[in-house]
């Protein structure tokens, strides 16, 4: 072949590819699609009040600086029909936690207007459907309009276009994408002058402090009337049982005592108030001491000190002992009642589950306070938006997803600036944005048998951080990390809040 023909075969071979290779370039995006709105109008009785109400479940883009959009952020909003001032018409904005946990949760069972009921005194397991659902009517309806949110990855959310989930997968991105999604739905519905107000679970407690802070910026100040921040996560050095933190050890300890009071395995004769009470001061004034002193401790003082601690949290002054005073919680989930082969739960110690393996240092089946319950708020959730707001979509509702667990970005300052990974804490931002907005209010729902965010850690993170105390009130409930499950405490965390909001 000539040299002459070889350079034409290679030029008509490019020539005839041109067209597929422009196709594969083109098709490396994929189109956005149109997001999806669903709205409709209902009535309920709310806080003694008839509401009428619209329903406007929808996606809402979020766009790059080049006004592309590279994610889709699900809602549904709840806004009471005819307010003739809207300036006078208080707006929440819910979510849960995780981090990858959709707003399943505190929609279905504390917020929104129909909720799904489990057994209250946390002795059944859910089963398998059908499943109650039943109107709340003592939703918040009557008071403020409710917006839940699922972050990106949660729910329908989704990163859409040339959108990259690393761009919404951390800490201080997820704080951002929140904080424009807000100042957006504001600003379309025209609430600027509305009083607003962030309601957080769990790690959405640490999302709505970083939220809270990032409305500060970006040329937007968007000042908070108020957080309710229910099983608050600000200091993780206070939530996290693992080997040698000497926070958690103390801030544990009187969930603990609570816990192996309702199993009556301490504290009987006493209230639950009066127990709790007398651990506290054994925490602060006789355990803290005694852990900084650590193998400085006689053996006269550790034995003195198992007795005590066998007092508290019901286990034997033996298996106290061979743990060295410090009892991490998974090992206090399966020792607390091994005599009758059950593994009480973490995010609430008034679950337990009967397990295969008796002798593992943790439940190994999982948290039966999760899997109790977790069928039923996804089927509720589920027929909720099928039934009730005639939602259709075209891909699952995600109420979790581990894969944000695995992949999230806890960094809390920008790539290229020096920083030593330490446990995440929003508390000292709490402290700054309560200082700067002089008019923001905290409530902090706490449940005595959370095995996961601790009461004690509230207490002790809100002595500290420079957060303000004289706008921060502390509830209590006697249960745990979703204390609505049990319904005198959705009762009363409802009326709590309600004061909250009104004072």
């Amino acid at each position: 072949m000539s040299k002459f023909l070889h350079n034409s075969c290679l030029l008509l071979s490019l020539i005839l590819s041109l067209p597929l290779f422009a196709q594969e370039k083109k098709d490396s995006t994929k189109a956005v699609p149109a997001p999806k709105s669903f709205v409709s109008s209902h009535q309920g009785t709310f806080g003694g009040k008839v509401i009428k109400y619209k329903a406007t479940a929808k996606e809402t883009q979020l766009k790059n600086e080049h006004d592309e959009a590279v994610a889709s952020i699900w809602s549904v909003a709840y806004t009471q029909e005819g307010v003739s001032e809207l300036s006078k018409r208080p707006v929440t904005f819910v979510f849960n936690g995780g981090p990858g946990s959709a707003s399943v949760w505190l929609h279905m069972g504390m917020f929104g207007p129909e909720i799904v009921l489990v057994d209250s005194d946390a002795k059944k397991d859910d089963g398998a459907a059908p499943y109650s659902i039943v109107e709340n009517k003592q939703a918040l309806l009557d008071l403020t309009d409710l917006v839940f949110i699922d972050p990106i990855g949660t729910g329908y959310s989704r990163v859409v276009g040339k959108g990259k989930v690393e761009d919404y997968w951390g800490l201080k991105e997820d704080a951002a994408s929140i904080a424009k999604f807000m100042r957006q739905w504001v600003t379309e519905n025209k609430r600027w002058l509305s009083p607003k107000y962030m309601a957080g679970e769990s790690f959405g407690t640490t999302r709505a402090v970083a939220v809270a802070n990032a409305l500060e910026g970006d040329g937007q100040n968007m000042a908070m009337n108020g957080l309710v921040l229910i099983s608050q996560a600000l200091d993780y050095d206070g939530s996290t049982s693992i080997p040698d933190n000497v926070t958690s050890y103390l801030t544990y300890l009187p969930s603990m005592a609570a816990t192996a009071w309702y199993h009556k395995k301490a504290g009987q004769g006493k209230t639950l108030e009066a127990f709790v009470e007398e651990c506290r001061k054994f925490a602060y004034d006789t355990y803290a001491p005694a852990l900084y002193r650590g193998n400085l401790l006689d053996s006269i003082t550790k034995n003195s000190l198992a007795e005590k601690l066998a007092y508290f949290i019901g286990l034997d002054k033996a298996y106290i002992l061979k743990s060295n005073l410090t009892v991490l919680v998974p090992r206090f989930q399966k020792k607390l009642l091994d005599d009758k082969g059950l593994a009480i739960g973490r995010l609430d110690g008034r679950f337990t589950g009967d397990e295969d393996d008796d002798v593992s240092e943790e439940p190994n089946l999982g948290d039966p306070a999760d899997y109790q319950i977790g069928s039923a708020y996804t089927a509720a959730l589920n027929h909720y938006f099928a039934s009730s707001l005639k939602i259709e979509m075209d891909r699952p509702y995600l109420t979790s997803n581990d894969e944000l667990g695995d992949k999230w970005r806890w960094r809390p300052v920008p790539d290229g600036r020096y920083w030593e990974p330490v446990p995440v804490n929003v508390a000292r931002q709490l402290g700054e944005t309560m200082r700067r907005n002089t008019a923001m209010k905290v409530l902090v729902a706490s449940g005595y048998y959370d095995l996961i965010c601790p009461f004690f850690d509230t207490e002790y993170t809100f002595a500290r951080n420079g957060i303000v105390k004289e706008r921060v009130t502390k509830t209590y409930y006697a249960a745990g990390h979703m204390m609505y499950l049990h319904e005198p405490d959705r009762i009363k965390l409802t009326g709590d809040i309600r004061k909250f909001l009104t004072e």
